[in-house]
């Protein structure tokens, strides 16, 4: 990951900070992306909730398991000091071949180091054809 960037957000750090954190989430690798959080960040998942970097890397671990071939895309929707508002889109299959995109938002609540220390997240899942896919292909 590039340089920390820690609040209070500009627009043009806000900006990096999504961008940092769809490529990073696109790794798929929960080592990496729970090290973006504090130790003790609380998250809000869908109807998950979950405490710490441990649970995280578990949590990410269960998901790419299951959410084959995720590309995701992230866009701002609003920031203020150290709060960055996001909505998003993924695709995935499951190992089945059916192919979903998942939409969302995300409230990203951030420590004077830049990590995130909380995050909640609201996502619905919609069956498309592979046809249908527009995230990295």
């Amino acid at each position: 990951m590039t340089t920390r960037i820690a609040p209070p957000f500009t627009e043009e750090t806000a900006l990096l900070k999504v961008q940092n954190a769809e490529t990073l989430w696109n790794t798929r690798d929960p080592e990496k992306v729970a090290a973006a959080y504090t130790v003790d960040s609380v998250w809000r998942n869908r109807n998950e909730f979950l405490n710490g970097r441990e649970e995280i890397k578990a949590f990410l671990r269960r998901k790419w398991n299951k959410e084959l071939d995720y590309r995701l895309k992230k866009y701002l929707w609003g920031f203020r000091e150290n709060r960055i508002a996001v909505h998003f889109e993924y695709e995935w299959h499951d190992d089945s071949g059916q192919w979903f995109r998942s939409y969302g938002v995300e409230l990203w609540e951030f420590d004077s180091e830049g990590l995130m220390r909380r995050r909640i997240a609201s996502i619905n899942d919609a069956p498309i054809a592979v046809s249908d896919r527009r995230i990295g292909i």
